[in-house]
């Protein structure tokens, strides 16, 4: 016999629920191996809790937030073709644990392999190979969904259209994804081939950036965010493609040792001399103008898990991610004035990261778009959401947007007058959820439901 909403409710466990940038709230958390079953009383779904902001953050305490990483079997893989199904709650890492020495990688994947599919279409993820690739909406085919009124919906690019586009990038608003179904794409063998270049500013790394697009299919860039003067903009360009197999070793790549952050870090160690010495410490440890060599996709792809709970590194208070893309009118006339207005707030950054953006997304609120994305952990101090708030003016002045898998301070208002697709959005998940049902902290605060 089906259990009752309440009994439902009453397995949940209370717990406080937080982003990756461990802002969090209380709630009631329930592990599901069986999202169709647990899935009718319209709750918040969540993965393995890798937003950094509050889109899987319970709007208030009440309310129920079902995770799904136990929901997790592969349900079909197609070696001719590379189409595989799978539960939501399936991970990235299972993925290429299981995938990448038999000769298949997701085609698009973002910074973390400590996500699942869910998540990946709720995000409409995107990564070094977005100017060639796109984001990963684009290789979904099918989705089956429960919506806000319990029913069973299967959707893609032509089977309900609407309701497919507005879920991938939709944050989870729109419906409860219990399966997906992508293209995994082949490669020529389990490395890559990395040539990683030192830049002396900021101008010469859009032009870098940009140049680099048209040779390889991977590209990244980490800049330093505090040097300030004719070196502003400085940092390391780091490119990538799969290797092909004369190219590389005959055995695969070892399994990594992953190392734990043991401790949260004091704020002291946030200050801007210790973060400006550490930036200056990573560009001089790059000796030579450009180095070659081959690397482990995962130490490529995802080399801050290496690091368990790294995450602790910005202390108690937490951190957030302010990532934004800007239009890029072939130099950094757009760029430069952004980081100006970081380093005259002192704002230190260990981690800021530069990538070159291709064709917008089909996703109604799909994050990228042609030009440069930015990317910044900023510790959480008293004056963050000021910070949030003029960087936010000057991607609204030049017609830019933020990613909301990212955002935890932004103003309605902000994101409104930068996101033009909102209200074509907003009509669809008003269609499948009229009532507001399926609801998050992010949601209440940036779309005005009910808290």
């Amino acid at each position: 016999m089906d259990e009752t909403p309440t009994e439902t409710i009453h397995r949940a466990q209370r717990a406080t629920i937080a982003g990756w940038g461990r802002i969090g709230r209380a709630g009631r958390l329930l592990e599901s191996v069986d999202l169709n079953r647990d899935s009718p009383h319209a709750a918040l779904f969540r993965g393995l809790g890798r937003s950094y902001g509050d889109s899987a953050v319970p709007a208030r305490e009440t309310d129920l937030i079902v995770a799904t990483p136990r929901a997790d079997r592969l349900l079909f893989f197609n070696r001719e073709n590379g189409a595989l199904r799978a539960e939501a709650g399936l991970s990235l890492k299972t993925l290429n644990e299981l995938f990448l020495h038999q000769g298949w990688f997701v085609p698009v994947t973002p910074g973390t392999q400590f996500v699942t599919l869910g998540g990946m279409v709720a995000s409409d993820v995107h990564g070094k190979n977005h100017h060639v690739a796109g984001t990963f909406g684009h290789y979904v085919r099918a989705l089956i969904m429960r919506t806000a009124d319990g029913r069973i919906v299967e959707c893609g690019p032509e089977r309900e259209p609407e309701l497919f586009w507005a879920t991938v990038g939709g944050m989870g608003l729109t419906g409860h994804i219990l399966e997906v179904e992508f293209t995994m794409e082949r490669i020529p063998s389990p490395w890559i081939r990395c040539e990683s270049r030192r830049i002396e500013d900021l101008r010469a790394f859009v032009a870098a950036l940009k140049e680099a697009a048209r040779e390889w299919p991977f590209t990244v860039g980490w800049i330093d965010c505090l040097k300030q003067g004719p070196h502003m903009g400085r940092g390391i360009l780091i490119c990538g493609r799969w290797a092909q197999p004369d190219e590389a070793p005959p055995a695969p790549p070892r399994l990594r040792r992953m190392i734990r952050m043991p401790f949260d870090c004091p704020e002291f160690l946030l200050s801007r001399p210790l973060v400006r010495a550490f930036n200056s410490y990573l560009f001089y440890t790059h000796p030579r103008p450009i180095k070659r060599r081959l690397m482990d996709p995962i130490a490529f792809f995802y080399p801050l898990d290496a690091i368990a709970e790294w995450n602790r590194m910005y202390g108690r208070r937490g951190f957030t991610q302010y990532q934004c893309v800007l239009p890029d009118p072939g130099d950094a006339s757009i760029i430069a004035p952004f980081f100006e207005r970081l380093t005259r707030r002192g704002v230190g950054s260990f981690l800021s990261v530069i990538k070159d953006c291709g064709a917008e997304g089909r996703g109604l609120l799909s994050f990228p778009k042609p030009g440069i994305s930015i990317a910044l952990d900023i510790p959480v101090r008293d004056n963050t959401s000021a910070l949030v708030a003029e960087l936010n003016r000057h991607v609204i002045e030049h017609g830019g947007r933020i990613y909301l898998t990212k955002d935890q301070f932004t103003a309605a208002a902000d994101f409104r007058a930068m996101e033009p697709r909102l209200d074509r959005w907003l009509a669809v998940r008003r269609k499948w959820d009229p009532e507001g049902r399926i609801r998050s902290a992010q949601s209440v605060r940036l779309f005005g439901d009910h808290p």
